[in-house]
């Protein structure tokens, strides 16, 4: 890039012309029906784990262990699959995700073992793990600054979008299919995306970039830098354990320890999914308003003492209620990583930077599942769940002391 670094830093509110509004509006587009995919794909796994676990016979943790190795998948595919977006475009690598997690989510289908279903499940993450930061990236290079968080938000909300399908699905679908059959339907999204990979190219800030460089370095060339990526690192690993924590066992809470219908604990999943729909929204339009420190240290303490009170619920409304709430403050903040990483790393590596912190998030907070699944057997949902609150302060404290504010900054 031509501008320096000072120019760089400076909120800009330059036109852009009716082609490039066009193809920003393809660009991220395309990123949100990928994420959507993502979605889809994850809580497929949520929804049958039930019926995997008496199909198996599986212990909680065992159970758990299902959705933790695939995260882990995902940490080698945000490494490799970031690095390579850097380096030979953000549409194209995207596709290739798309591919891989949905031939393997398919696969998992015929899964004869359940040694056969975690190794699946694991390939299968490895291209999950490219979906967020290539996505991202894509939209955040797209929009307009001062629309950065509200467009990742957009994507973020892609997944929630996914994930709605995927509880729809398993109340209306998998009386009639089986887990089985809701493996099998992983499949759809690559057709999804070949549809739309051959209609978007690549952004022009992408094509113009310096691509010898080695984006891994990037993310530790300095002091400050070296600070933004372990605040990244701590923030992401929240995000995910929170989240998974939460999802993978929401379904089986409900049916198994709270006596739910199949389909009433799908309708309450759901509910809680359109919570952290809204949440997102809220998010993205609060952060390119106030800033993104500001917004984020809001949804960490809303999320500490919304999961501390869904934790002591028993009442079927207040869970229904409770749910959304919760939703809305644990998810909320998922759009606003993508913009932020975009604003703190250069194009050379700003894939790279996405993928790699949020991946290296999601490998820890892919511990969630498993680890709450040790502490249901051994104690109960309700401390499981409470003990989450602690996170999120932990989080907060990492804003306040470590996260810079980006707001309206021009991408370098």
């Amino acid at each position: 890039m031509s501008e320096s670094l000072s120019e760089q830093s400076r909120p800009t509110s330059t036109p852009s012309s009716p082609a490039k509004e066009q193809s920003a509006t393809k660009a991220v587009v395309t990123a949100v029906v990928g994420y959507a995919m993502d979605g889809f794909d994850m809580l497929i796994v949520s929804v049958v784990l039930a019926a995997v676990t008496a199909h198996f016979a599986l212990s909680p943790g065992e159970a758990g262990a299902i959705a933790t190795f695939t995260l882990v998948g995902a940490v080698v595919g945000g490494i490799v699959f970031g690095i390579l977006s850097d380096r030979y475009g953000r549409v194209r690598v995207l596709t290739w995700t798309i591919l891989l997690f949905s031939l393997f989510t398919g696969l998992s289908a015929l899964a004869q073992s359940y040694e056969q279903l975690v190794f699946l499940r694991f390939v299968a993450g490895i291209g999950l793990g490219g979906e967020f930061g290539i996505g991202m990236t894509l939209a955040a290079e797209a929009c307009r600054p001062s629309q950065r968080a509200r467009t990742t938000s957009l994507v973020a909300l892609g997944w929630q979008f996914g994930v709605l399908l995927a509880a729809l699905a398993g109340i209306f679908l998998q009386p009639l299919i089986g887990w089985r059959g809701m493996l099998a339907l992983g499949v759809l999204p690559a057709l999804i995306a070949w549809a739309f990979r051959r209609k978007v190219g690549e952004p022009q800030m992408f094509v113009e970039a310096d691509k010898r460089s080695a984006p891994i370095r990037m993310l530790w060339r300095d002091a400050a830098t070296t600070k933004s990526s372990i605040a990244m690192i701590i923030l992401t690993s929240v995000q995910n354990f929170g989240y998974y924590g939460v999802m993978v066992w929401l379904p089986t809470y409900l049916s198994t320890q709270l006596g739910f219908s199949l389909t009433k604990s799908g309708l309450w999943t759901v509910a809680t999914v359109l919570g952290m729909a809204a949440g997102i929204v809220i998010f993205g339009q609060f952060a390119d308003r106030v800033g993104r420190r500001p917004a984020m240290a809001t949804f960490q303490v809303g999320a500490a003492l919304s999961v501390l009170v869904y934790s002591q619920l028993t009442d079927s409304t207040a869970l229904l209620v409770g749910g959304v709430v919760m939703g809305l403050f644990v998810n909320g903040m998922l759009g606003g990583y993508g913009a932020l990483m975009a604003e703190l790393y250069p194009t050379q590596a700003r894939a790279t930077a996405e993928n790699v912190l949020f991946n290296i998030g999601r490998g820890v907070g892919g511990f969630g599942p498993w680890l709450i699944g040790l502490i249901i057997a051994q104690y109960s949902f309700s401390l499981a769940i409470g003990l989450l609150s602690l996170i999120y302060l932990a989080a907060l404290a990492t804003t306040l002391t470590l996260v810079p504010e980006r707001k309206g900054m021009e991408l370098e």
